[in-house]
């Protein structure tokens, strides 16, 4: 199948051309992200987010404590590098300052932007939620001190300065991006941030590298399953194969020092396809995920981010014109 029957095969859930309205069409990109070195997910600065929930097992609800990868660290870094990805490929200048954005580039009329010179603001096409880690935080966030820095050769005590909590390699927080609305070439673009994009958290110059494993796309007329769902779900299956759902069996793979990746991505996928099987969802066959994915290059990129950049622009200065008519009919 080439490219432009795939595209035809996911025209539920894109639309042709920009709209101002939400039309439901949508498209899920399922994804299991993987840390490959230390990370910082933190809201105070200094303890790693986590959150506590229950899994049902033997009638019992066992009780644990993911971390939290809040939805702000997936959608700050994946701007970052959208607009990275612009000013490379087609030249176009914008930033994160959120009163000055580009707001008719590519990625603005797809990520959003406030209000600007003309008060207009944009909604965001691309919806993140929170996503949970499916291993317990006391096994997978570490707590690392240091002495004060010095040069001398001699010196008396130094107190010990605590680091922000660092959530270690090896953590794997399945989640899933909606798409809301948008034309191919905006899929092409999310697609290629999401391959691209490498680093989430705090001190990315430094730690936070990632590994986005797409492993599904979906389209229709709905939301999919939610992020802890995928999660907590991942972990009773897991449960599960290694002997039945009781307390004890959920316990090991909460608190397991290591999870199998391959294992991990192929329960992501076996729970969303089993949980879209009542909802207005269909999936995209796993060869012509492996097709679109292997399209996506620096020049298939460069061209769908030119395409879209003359619709970004015709499209906003339609609307700010049907908002200059309505105001002047008042």
């Amino acid at each position: 199948m080439d490219i432009k029957e795939i595209k035809n095969k996911l025209s539920t859930g894109l639309v042709e051309n920009l709209i101002n309205e939400p039309s439901a069409h949508y498209i899920h990109v399922l994804l299991l992200r993987e840390l490959q070195s230390s990370a910082i997910f933190t809201t105070s600065g200094q303890d790693a987010d986590i959150a506590t929930v229950g899994i049902v097992a033997d009638g019992e609800l066992v009780d644990y404590s993911p971390v939290m990868m809040f939805k702000r660290k997936q959608t700050g870094s994946d701007r970052r590098k959208g607009k990275e990805l612009q000013r490379n490929l087609i030249d176009m200048k914008d930033t994160m300052n959120v009163n000055e954005m580009t707001q008719d580039s590519p990625e603005s009329i797809l990520y959003g932007s406030a209000a600007g010179d003309e008060a207009i603001s944009v909604t965001s096409r691309v919806m993140y939620d929170t996503a949970y880690s499916i291993r317990d935080s006391s096994v997978v966030v570490e707590e690392k001190f240091q002495n004060a820095p010095g040069d001398e050769f001699v010196k008396g005590p130094t107190t010990a300065i605590r680091e922000p909590d660092f959530i270690i390699p090896g953590t794997l927080f399945p989640c899933v991006i909606t798409l809301r609305d948008v034309t191919f070439d905006e899929l092409v673009f999310v697609l290629g941030i999401t391959k691209m994009n490498k680093r989430y958290g705090a001190a990315t110059s430094r730690i936070g590298r990632m590994e986005n494993h797409i492993i599904g796309i979906y389209y229709g007329l709905e939301e999919g399953p939610a992020n802890l769902i995928l999660s907590q779900e991942v972990s009773r299956r897991m449960a599960v194969e290694n002997g039945g759902l009781t307390k004890e069996n959920l316990n090991k793979v909460l608190y397991t020092p290591v999870l199998d990746v391959e294992k991990v991505k192929r329960f992501v996928k076996q729970t969303f396809d089993d949980d879209i099987q009542t909802l207005n969802i269909k999936s995209l066959d796993d060869a012509d995920v492996e097709k679109l994915l292997e399209y996506i290059t620096d020049e298939t990129l460069k061209q769908a981010l030119e395409n879209q950049k003359t619709k970004a622009s015709e499209f906003l200065k339609k609307v700010n014109e049907e908002l200059k008519k309505k105001k002047a009919k008042k």
